[in-house]
């Protein structure tokens, strides 16, 4: 879709028809790096191709990593158990699965100097708590800014074998130590700073990845895993759907009052952001608190639902997306307040949305500023399909997990006014 601009014309009937999500980004990106980290030849079905996931592909090719596409949603990967230094830094765009899980593993696995990169936006993302660990394990490792780039001085491995990491930011730092763990060449424990992890739903999903190739882990406590050193064995694994990217799906069903077969029930889902659904089915009478600590991403699915709910919503639990691709607590303020002035406000790090459903059936001449971040421009669609004037500004970012969403939502008889560059 070549455009800048996507004005989303409400459908005059109920969306209904069958879509079948993604693959799930973080599985895929998980799943992705294990099989490289892994000795032999892995097979990785009902994967997710989008930005996020080919910069991964890319910078394990660059490591030496053998990484194949024979099928839309199939990646077969070739690790050698190693990881070569690549000629020159690795640039992974807003990946930031990529940018905070190669790190660690490069730590680990390769030998010499590498440099983790991103772009303008990864820039701004933090990284300096696992940089601070990957010190304490004697890696020199160095992000002046606190935000990529990093640069790896690696050895090929650690000289301890117990780490500590604040996870307050994020737990795809923890995610990063634990994948790297089972190639540490001894029994390795990380450990927690205290309690505070964003979204804890993600290092299960982690967990569960890594077992899947071969590795022990045991949770001894809630903030203390140990992992032992039996590197990783290639695996055969099928990724099941993106829970973040059905959300939309939910969402649209929950405001069209269609029926949308996603092909998957929502109980089947492991990831953190299936929580949702529930949530999502209580529509047009969402509860008054919603603790989106545990389901981050798909809080602008919510936040644009509670627009149009019969009462007001707060978020709590969210200070962690502001650290996201954008600060998203302030997008969503800004994208709600463009559709009605009042309709939204921030109070510390809550997210307050004074729900309206006499918007539904308005024009709402309305410019959402996505601030390039997919999960902005794919929540805000939403509204587009009850009120009319909703513009989507740089529609393409959402290529970052779901390339096809406008498509998708095509497919259910959503039309739009395009507007092409130039």
């Amino acid at each position: 879709m070549n455009t800048e601009r996507l004005t989303i014309v409400p459908p005059a009937t109920a969306l209904s028809g069958v879509v079948a999500p993604p693959g799930s980004k973080s599985i895929t990106n998980r799943a992705l790096l294990l099989a490289g980290l892994a000795n032999g030849v892995s097979r990785l079905t009902g994967a997710l191709k989008s930005d996020d996931t080919l910069y991964m592909a890319d910078a394990l090719r660059a490591m030496g990593v053998g990484v194949e596409e024979p099928e839309e949603t199939v990646f077969v990967v070739t690790g050698t158990g190693r990881l070569a230094p690549p000629d020159q830094p690795l640039f992974l765009g807003n990946a930031g699965t990529a940018v905070r899980f190669l790190p660690a593993a490069i730590a680990a696995l390769a030998t010499g100097e590498v440099i983790v990169d991103g772009d303008q936006h990864m820039r701004k993302r933090p990284i300096k708590p696992l940089v601070a660990a990957l010190r304490s394990l004697g890696v020199a490792a160095e992000a002046p800014t606190g935000c990529p780039p990093v640069t790896i001085h690696a050895t090929a491995g650690f000289s301890a074998d117990h780490v500590v990491i604040d996870a307050g930011l994020s737990s795809q730092y923890v995610s990063a130590l634990l994948m790297a763990a089972p190639c540490a060449g001894r029994p390795f424990t990380v450990e927690l700073a205290g309690n505070d992890i964003g979204a804890r739903g993600y290092i299960d999903l982690t967990v569960a990845a890594m077992r899947a190739f071969g590795a022990s882990v045991e949770q001894e406590s809630p903030s203390r895993w140990r992992i032992a050193p039996t590197g990783y064995r290639a695996a055969d694994y099928r990724i099941e759907p993106d829970a973040s990217a059905a959300t939309y799906l939910w969402g649209a069903e929950a405001l069209g009052g269609g029926r949308i077969d996603i092909g998957t029930p929502s109980s089947d889902f492991t990831q953190p952001d299936a929580l949702a659904y529930e949530v999502i089915a209580s529509f047009p009478h969402m509860p008054a608190v919603i603790d989106g600590s545990q389901m981050q991403d798909a809080v602008p699915t919510l936040a644009v639902l509670a627009a149009y709910n019969a009462t007001t919503v707060r978020f709590t639990g969210i200070s962690n997306l502001r650290v996201k691709e954008c600060d998203r607590v302030r997008a969503l303020s800004l994208g709600l307040n463009a559709m009605k002035e009042g309709l939204a406000r921030e109070e510390g790090d809550d997210l307050i949305v004074e729900g309206d459903p006499s918007l539904a059936g308005q024009h709402l001449p309305a410019e959402i500023d996505t601030f390039a971040d997919h999960r902005i421009a794919m929540s805000f669609a939403l509204a587009g399909l009850k009120s009319s004037g909703i513009t989507i500004l740089d529609p393409k970012c959402v290529g970052k997990t779901y390339p096809g969403y406008w498509d998708a939502l095509a497919s259910l008889g959503v039309t739009y006014l395009e507007e092409v560059p130039g």
